[in-house]
């Protein structure tokens, strides 16, 4: 009997050694796999990353090449000289299509008027004496001392470019025409060298879809109004697919054309950025004009200037 037992208690021992084993081996199966899965999910991420970052890379690069072909485009037109031609016929005539009045291009300095717009932002912008004002593009600062009359030696105008080139000639017609409410500053739209909260208006004419980060644009354009400041913008916007050989035509983009946006586009960039009072209003008449930037590319079927509008309110 004691040997039976003996057998018995041995069996039952290596049983529950063999059960341990298992449950063991089980365990570390299990730890493996969970293991593995987590590294698994480790790389997934890690590639996602990797992607992202290198997706953001190249997106920056991009645009670094946009701004640079923006840059050295207008580079040209502000060392050209002071002549009466844009690229699109007489400065006059195409600044009278804008809807600037003959009045306007008289009390301006010489060399002020590059013809370079695709409306009137003065005629939106209802600028009143003592107004700080900025202009984003400002070039020969065509519109900057426009706007200086209007706002009066008590109020101040602004005007921001990233070509210093154009700077440059900006200041020299300011000296010109004995502007002594108006500056002009270096930088780029998308990081405007003005403090918070301190301007009550800001125009622009046909220079924000220029921009490869337009929200961003109006996110620096929020910061700086006061409560209750606004815009008052002429720009281009789309209004059919671009065909693929101008959309990726960099003098395209460069010439007012490619950069262009949808209204609805705007409107939501506009929206994230936290303006109110979104308006933005095609001037068919526009095309007349427009018709005349790419000749036999129809592109008036594709783009027309407008009116966007908005205000500030926290």
């Amino acid at each position: 009997m004691s040997t039976n037992k003996s057998c018995c208690n041995n069996q039952e021992a290596t049983d529950e050694t063999s059960t341990e084993l298992v449950s063991e081996q089980s365990c570390c199966g299990n730890i493996v796999e969970e293991n593995n899965a987590i590294t698994e999910k480790e790389n997934e991420n890690s590639c996602c990353s990797n992607q992202k970052e290198a997706n953001n890379i190249s997106s920056e690069l991009e645009n670094d090449q946009i701004r640079h072909a923006v840059r050295e485009n207008y580079k040209k037109y502000a060392l050209s000289s002071d002549g009466n031609e844009s690229c699109c016929g007489s400065k006059a005539d195409v600044s009278l299509q804008f809807g600037y009045s003959i009045e306007d291009l008289a009390s301006i300095p010489a060399g002020a008027n590059l013809g370079l717009g695709c409306g009137n932002p003065q005629a939106i912008a209802d600028l009143k004496t003592g107004e700080v004002v900025v202009d984003l593009g400002s070039g020969g600062g065509f519109d900057c001392f426009l706007a200086a009359k209007q706002v009066g030696e008590t109020g101040k105008v602004i005007g921001v470019d990233m070509t210093p080139e154009m700077i440059s000639k900006a200041r020299s017609n300011a000296n010109k025409g004995n502007f002594t409410n108006v500056e002009f500053r270096l930088g780029e739209i998308e990081n405007l060298p003005v403090a918070n909260d301190v301007v009550d208006v800001i125009m622009s004419n046909c220079v924000i879809n220029l921009s490869p980060n337009k929200g961003q644009v109006f996110k620096e354009a929020f910061r700086i109004l006061k409560n209750d400041g606004r815009l008052a913008i002429s720009d281009i916007v789309l209004t059919n697919n671009l065909p693929e050989h101008i959309r990726k035509d960099i003098a395209m983009y460069s010439g007012c054309i490619s950069g262009a946006s949808p209204i609805n586009e705007l409107e939501k960039l506009l929206e994230n950025a936290g303006f109110v009072d979104i308006k933005i209003e095609p001037k068919d008449e526009s095309r007349e004009f427009i018709k005349d930037w790419a000749p036999g590319t129809k592109i008036e079927d594709y783009i027309i200037s407008s009116t966007i509008q908005a205000r500030k309110r926290v």
